[in-house]
């Protein structure tokens, strides 16, 4: 994982004062923390030393340390699963962004912790996506359900529900087309795919995961915040954190949207998917690079 991208500021033996409020605040913004995130964890900084909470330089550093996890969630989100019949997760983000790999990678586990999981090849705009998810079940010995590409991907989901129940699955792990908020039609059709599983399980998904590529900076951000306004958004999951060089997007989009980080990519293989941990995430802002 990333470490260290708030070690550039000089906290050892200073006072805390407006000079070194500054510098956090410009190492934040650097950081790809937005403005907003940026204003409130300073502010926060600010008050506490006033109150005498925050008397020196050291002291800053924890309180902004325990700030940062709490502002994270403090404990890890837990994955959701049904408390009986299937588990469906739904994976939901722009193109590019992870989705396939992270339905792959999760695969892989949950094969390794004795799940059956089935995977579905719901984004059928992009036959790309389907043979990639097509790769990722054979390496995991996981099946796919899957159809011609421009099928319904409703129908994709409604054959998928079926072939679980009738094969004995415990997890559905649904793959989904890259969507933005401009495109209306595309965010009906993740509605139509949510009243799908509902119709046919008596309840929602137990998760609806937005995967948020962390190197695309601001970007990312946006995207959450359109796809948080639009879908009823369980978690994040954050990918590509090995090829960032900031990293401060976790914040925002946690802060921003209130919605918690699950998982985080923090490499290629099929085990660098990992649990979000806020407690260890603000110890690796400060540690050493």
């Amino acid at each position: 994982m990333l470490k260290g991208f708030l070690n550039k500021v000089g906290f050892k033996n200073r006072q805390l004062d407006e000079e070194l409020l500054e510098e956090l605040e410009e190492q934040l913004i650097m950081s790809d923390v937005s403005l907003e995130t940026t204003d409130y964890l300073v502010e926060r900084l600010r008050a506490a030393a006033k109150r005498g909470d925050a008397t020196d330089s050291e002291s800053a550093r924890d309180f902004l340390k325990s700030d940062i996890a709490a502002l994270l969630g403090d404990k890890p989100a837990a994955m959701t699963w049904a408390k009986e019949g299937l588990t469906i997760w739904l994976f939901v983000g722009v193109n590019g962004a992870g989705k396939t790999t992270t339905i792959g990678k999760l695969a892989h586990r949950l094969r390794r912790e004795g799940k059956k999981p089935l995977l579905v090849a719901g984004d059928t705009f992009r036959a790309a996506a389907t043979e990639q998810l097509q790769i990722w079940g054979q390496r995991t010995g996981s099946p796919v359900v899957a159809q011609k590409q421009g099928a319904d991907p409703a129908a994709v989901v409604y054959d998928a529900l079926a072939a679980a129940r009738s094969r004995d699955h415990d997890t559905v792990l649904i793959d989904t087309a890259g969507r933005l908020h401009t495109k209306s039609n595309l965010m009906n059709e993740l509605s139509k795919i949510a009243r799908i599983i509902e119709r046919e399980t008596g309840q929602p998904p137990q998760e609806t995961l937005l995967v948020v590529d962390a190197s695309t900076g601001q970007n990312g951000l946006q995207q959450a915040r359109a796809f948080a306004g639009s879908a009823p958004l369980s978690g994040l999951v954050l990918t590509k954190w090995d090829g960032t060089a900031k990293g401060g997007i976790i914040l925002s989009v946690a802060h921003e949207t209130e919605v918690p980080v699950k998982l985080i990519g923090v490499g290629e293989a099929p085990e660098d998917l990992i649990p979000f941990r806020p407690g260890i995430f603000a110890e690796e802002m400060f540690a050493d690079s």
